[in-house]
């Protein structure tokens, strides 16, 4: 039997949790902020763009293919996941998004990815200041998180079933569908997660949709056609400018 983790911090260290989300889904933030960002310009300095919860460094290796000419840098505190990483991307360091902070100046970052780490966070408000504290005025951030109104989950909350992304232990799978605990807190519908960009000191909040990569092979049509709707979309895509630019 598996013994269960003493913490957060034990279960996050832990190898067999998983780190990566789909490379389709990375690909896509990639190419939104690529598009925001703009070509790089002759003679233009890089931008610098930080994956903050790079865990394995395979979604910022993705996104390096369409970030060409910019400076991506992973950021994570497992210790675990950085060995991994640096062996994908050419910069990991490690960094906290509380106890300290980032190790980074105020202002520096022209971008920041944030890819499925709201969700896991005790204490998402302070995330978000860091996070503006490091972007530049006008700065990009790219957020990804799953949706709690998922088309699907609308259906088994009618059922009186757990929805699917939400957990009630860290021990085990209880009352919904799949079988890997992955450490979810907080889950956001779309109009939350928007409020609570704009709350946050972002604006211009755009919010797209993605499919989710479990989801059964069947209903995989019907859960790329919900993300014409991204309020129904299993994950949910934001971009939003830092205020002040």
């Amino acid at each position: 039997m598996t013994r269960p983790p003493a913490t957060l911090r034990d279960f996050y260290e832990n190898p067999a949790v998983p780190v990566a989300s789909g490379a389709a889904r990375s690909m896509r933030q990639a190419r939104l902020l690529a598009r925001a960002l703009g070509p790089v310009r002759t003679g233009a300095p890089p931008a610098t763009i930080l994956d903050i919860g790079c865990g394995d460094g395979s979604a910022a290796a993705v996104a390096a293919e369409v970030l060409t000419g910019h400076r991506l840098v992973g950021v994570d505190w497992s210790q675990d996941a950085l060995r991994r990483a640096r062996t994908r991307i050419p910069w990991a360091v490690r960094g906290e998004l509380t106890d300290g902070g980032l190790p980074f100046a105020t202002g520096s970052a022209d971008a920041v990815l944030f890819s499925e780490v709201i969700e896991h966070l005790v204490d998402p408000d302070a995330a978000l200041d860091e996070l503006r504290r490091v972007l530049r005025p006008g700065g990009h951030l790219m957020l990804s998180t799953p949706n709690l109104a998922a088309w699907y989950n609308r259906g088994l909350l009618l059922a009186g079933v757990q929805p699917v992304f939400s957990e009630v232990s860290m021990r085990g799978i209880h009352g919904r569908p799949g079988t890997q605990v992955v450490g979810h807190l907080r889950l956001y519908t779309a109009r939350a997660l928007r409020g609570f960009l704009g709350a946050s000191g972002f604006e211009a909040v755009r919010i797209a949709g993605a499919p989710y990569h479990d989801v059964p092979r069947p209903l995989r049509p019907l859960d790329r056609a919900a993300c014409r709707v991204p309020s129904l979309a299993s994950i949910l895509l934001a971009h939003a400018r830092r205020a002040g630019g």
